[in-house]
């Protein structure tokens, strides 16, 4: 077994630079960190270029790894590409994965997600790890969006980013009359919408168009869509936060898709 790598390794080096935004975005490379996105990374023909490993790690994961191109590293130098708070030993430099959202859309899909402005990484991964659970086809990360490969973004998606085809777009409302040019009805979730989930058609292609954290869908854009869609409040709670409406809608839609 050949000396892993220490920190100070130019390699190990050059792969901590992809912590910044314009480092990936240049290089069109990003960091995967665990077991579980490490796994689905290596599910997509050609996404890894290696995969960096602690010895433990390496005896412990040789089953998920196979036959991907391994780099020994020591504790400090994954701990140094890794996000997380106790690393496990696996971190897999991969290029990026998202599609022109032309392409995106070529395939016909029949549910969509539309994040405008969705800043949080976690929220923005959660809305990806749902869409995937819920059948959608795609998650579309518009305007101001965070980075996909924000490393707490793909921590988040637990693996989904890998699952499911992502675009992104730098106009939400490009996004918007591109899904509706490819038949799909876009519905804008806003809580001050004029239609009920309970009682919207959801039956045929649906995008989902889910706004910023704080402000919600600025009303220009909200207005694009087809219909403005309100998650009815039964009790008390003044709202739901990003990843529980869009969980609720996904869902909601799913369920109108599938035969009963």
């Amino acid at each position: 077994m050949s000396t892993p790598l220490a920190a100070s390794n130019a390699r190990v080096k050059e792969a901590r630079k992809l912590s910044r935004r314009s480092v990936r975005t240049e290089r069109r490379l990003f960091l995967a960190d665990g077991p579980k996105a490490v796994e689905a990374a290596l599910t997509v023909e050609g996404c890894v270029v290696e995969v960096f490993a602690t010895p433990t790690a390496l005896e412990q994961h040789a089953d998920l790894l196979g036959g991907a191109a391994v780099t020994l590293v020591d504790e400090r130098a994954l701990a140094s590409l890794s996000d997380s708070v106790s690393p496990a030993g696996l971190v897999a430099l991969c290029r990026h994965l998202d599609a022109p959202l032309d392409r995106v859309l070529e395939s016909s899909p029949r549910l969509l997600a539309i994040c405008a402005d969705v800043r949080d990484p976690g929220n923005a991964g959660n809305v990806i790890r749902t869409s995937d659970a819920a059948g959608a086809d795609a998650v579309v990360l518009a305007g101001q969006s965070v980075d996909a490969y924000n490393p707490k973004t793909v921590r988040s998606t637990v693996g989904s980013l890998f699952h499911l085809p992502i675009a992104v777009e730098p106009d939400p409302a490009v996004a918007v009359r591109a899904a509706q040019g490819r038949g799909l009805t876009v519905l804008a979730a806003d809580g001050a919408g004029e239609v009920d989930l309970f009682d919207a058609d959801l039956s045929g292609p649906t995008a989902w168009l889910f706004g910023n954290e704080a402000w919600g869908l600025p009303d220009e854009l909200a207005a694009l869509a087809d219909h403005r869609v309100a998650i009815p409040i039964h009790g008390r709670a003044e709202s739901l936060n990003l990843s529980t409406a869009a969980a609720v809608c996904l869902y909601a839609t799913a369920r109108a898709h599938r035969p009963r």
